[in-house]
C-alpha cells in the first residue's frame, strides 16, 4: 500500500457525531474527510422512526435523518468515503489511518465509530427490530402510549428505561432472566408502580408477530419449567447493552472505567490531536442530538487547536 492522502481533519465514523463535526470543521475551511464503514449501519441508521429531533417537525426514519446530516456536511466541503479502518498510528504529528484503499493522514483525528449492540440472539428479534422491538425507551416510549409493553433484562439499564416507559404505557411487564443485583438502584420505585408487573426468572424464547409488527413473546418460566405466550404491543430488550467500537485503536487510547474512550470537556482524548465524540465515549445519554452536540463541541475545539488560539471567547466579550 503506497497511496497516501493528507487532510486537516479525519473523522472515523459517519453517524450524527461524525457528520456534525464534519459540518463545522468544513465550514471553518478545514480540509475534512469522513471515513465510514457502512452508510446504512449504526444506531441512528437502523432506527425505524425519529420524532424528537429538534427542528424536524414530522417523524422521519433514522436513515433519512442521517442522510440529511451527511449531505449537509458535504455541501460545506467535507469529503466522504466508504472505507473499513483497520488500524491507526497516533504518535506522530500527522495521525495515520490505515484502510484497504490507502493511508489517510490528518493533523487531527476524530473517533466517531459509536458503539456496537450485542448480537441479535432471539428468534424474531431482527425481523421485528423497529416494528415493536426497541433498545431505547428514551427514543421510542412515546410510540407506545397506553399500550402494553415488555422490558427484558435484569440490569440497571432495564430499570432506568422501565421508569421512563411506566409513565406512558398502560401495562409494563418487567421480565427478569435472572435476579437483579442488590447494588442496582430504583428497583422499589419501579416495582411500586401500579402498572408494572414482574416476571421473575423468566427467559425470552422467541418474538412473534405478523406483517404489521410484533404481537407477542414466547417466554419460559424457570421456576415452573413452563412455556407461555405474553401478548404485547412492544418489547424493549436490555440483555447485554452496547460496547464502544474501539478494536481498530489497538490499545493506543486510554479508556474510562466503563470501557468508553476517555475525554475532557472539549472531547479531547489523552492523546494529543485526537478527539472522541458520540457513543464511543459510552455516555449514558445515547441520543442523536447528544451525539450531534459532541460533534459540534469537538469541531470548535479542533478549530482552536489548529489555529493555535489559546481560548474561546464567550459571546458577550467578543469585539
Amino acid at each position: 500500500m503506497t497511496d497516501s492522502f493528507d487532510y486537516d481533519v479525519i473523522i472515523i465514523g459517519g453517524g450524527p457525531a461524525g457528520c456534525s463535526c464534519a459540518l463545522y470543521t468544513s465550514r471553518s475551511s478545514l480540509k475534512t474527510l469522513i471515513l465510514d464503514k457502512n452508510p446504512g449501519a449504526g444506531a441512528l441508521a437502523i432506527t425505524h422512526k425519529i420524532a424528537n429531533y429538534p427542528g424536524v417537525k414530522t417523524s422521519i426514519s433514522g436513515l433519512n435523518l442521517l442522510e440529511m446530516m451527511r449531505e449537509q456536511a458535504l455541501q460545506y466541503g467535507a469529503e466522504y468515503k466508504v472505507a473499513q479502518v483497520y488500524g491507526v498510528q497516533l504518535d506522530e504529528d500527522y495521525k495515520s489511518v490505515f484502510t484497504p484503499d490507502g493511508v489517510y493522514r490528518g493533523k487531527v483525528l476524530v473517533l466517531a465509530t459509536g458503539a456496537m449492540a450485542r448480537e441479535k440472539t432471539f428468534e424474531g428479534e431482527e425481523a421485528y427490530l423497529g416494528r415493536g422491538i426497541s433498545y431505547c425507551a428514551t427514543c421510542d416510549a412515546a410510540f407506545f402510549k397506553q399500550q402494553d409493553v415488555a422490558v427484558y433484562g435484569s440490569n440497571q439499564e432495564s430499570i432506568d428505561e422501565s421508569l421512563v416507559l411506566a409513565k406512558l404505557v398502560k401495562q409494563l411487564y418487567w421480565i427478569q432472566p435472572s435476579k437483579p443485583s442488590n447494588k442496582l438502584t430504583n428497583i422499589d420505585t419501579l416495582t411500586d408502580k401500579a402498572n408494572v408487573s414482574i416476571l421473575k426468572r423468566t427467559s425470552l424464547v422467541s418474538i412473534q408477530g405478523d406483517s404489521e409488527g410484533i404481537q407477542s413473546l414466547m417466554l419460559y418460566e424457570k421456576s415452573n419449567s413452563r412455556k407461555f405466550e405474553l401478548s404485547i404491543d412492544g418489547a424493549f430488550i436490555y440483555a447485554d447493552g452496547t460496547k464502544p467500537i474501539i478494536d481498530f485503536l489497538h490499545g493506543q487510547i486510554p479508556l474510562d472505567q466503563y470501557g468508553g474512550v476517555k475525554t475532557d470537556a472539549e472531547l479531547k482524548t489523552e492523546m494529543d490531536g485526537v478527539w472522541a465524540v458520540g457513543d464511543i465515549r459510552n455516555t449514558p445519554f445515547k441520543q442523536a442530538v447528544v451525539a450531534s452536540s459532541d460533534g459540534c463541541i469537538a469541531a470548535m475545539s479542533i478549530d482552536k487547536y489548529l489555529n493555535t488560539r489559546s481560548e474561546f471567547k464567550v459571546d458577550w466579550v467578543h469585539r
